[in-house]
């Protein structure tokens, strides 16, 4: 599954499962923009990836929540790059806490960065791809499918990704764009700072319910080894009939039952 000369944007690519993404499509010989507001982070994770190559990547810094932000960023990657093939949108934040204790403005920050972020780079990208087809992959999360206790309005803004992803998939399908949602189960720079937030005793319950619940390992799983060979295949050609799904990528934990 190589990438040679393939075109890719990964949003939230300075840490975390974009910062991965982002190396390991460079390592599949993708010309890679990696997209997010912290620049220092960034610039060096665009750097370990080329230099891991043999594609390359660039970071462009950029706030999903501003459209100017995001035109800028998408029109100058599509400069270097010659276009556009792939949106890997996995920019967001989460916050944690009981539900009656959501503030509206805690609110409006989480739907502003994982919400209206997801459909101001899926229309950049949008614009970038209508002439000759493309992939769009927004990241949802577990939580959008089946609720997170202490995380509602996280839930709420990911359940929101799907809809959207299933309403542009049938929507642009006719110009070749597959839109999918991927919902990962990943440890991350974001899931450790929710184990940071938990007391000893939470803790021990939610990793004994992660062990009870997860059927591959018990734990959640490691970005490069786990969740990037999928989300490689899913920026090739290869991937051109499958539009519309969510693509679960977890150990089992949001299986059909």
């Amino acid at each position: 599954m190589e990438l040679t000369g393939r075109r890719i944007i990964v949003t939230g690519g300075a840490q975390g499962i974009g910062g991965t993404l982002v190396t390991a499509y460079a390592r599949a010989g993708a010309i890679v923009g990696a997209l997010d507001i912290k620049a220092d982070e960034g610039c060096k994770t665009a750097e370990q990836a080329s230099e891991a190559g043999p594609g390359s990547a660039y970071f462009y810094q950029c706030n999903v929540a501003d459209s100017d932000s995001v035109r800028s960023a998408f029109d100058a990657f599509s400069e270097v790059a010659g276009g556009l093939d792939v949106l890997v949108h996995a920019a967001a934040i989460e916050m944690v806490g009981p539900a009656e204790d959501i503030t509206v403005e805690d609110w409006d920050r989480v739907f502003a960065v994982n919400t209206r972020g997801t459909m101001l780079t899926n229309q950049a990208a949008f614009r970038l791809l209508r002439d000759g087809g493309g992939a769009i992959l927004n990241f949802a999360s577990g939580a959008g499918v089946r609720g997170y206790a202490q995380h509602g309005q996280y839930a709420a803004s990911k359940g929101a990704v799907l809809s959207w992803t299933r309403t542009v998939a049938y929507e642009w399908g006719r110009y070749g764009i597959t839109v999918n949602s991927i919902c990962p189960g990943m440890r991350t720079p974001m899931y450790q700072a929710t184990r940071d937030h938990l007391s000893g005793e939470d803790l021990a319950r939610h990793d004994a319910r992660i062990a009870a619940t997860t059927p591959i390992d018990g734990r959640l799983g490691d970005p490069m080894r786990d969740l990037a060979p999928l989300m490689v295949f899913l920026a090739t050609p290869g991937a051109r009939y499958i539009t519309g799904q969510v693509l679960v990528c977890d150990g089992g934990r949001t299986m059909v039952r």
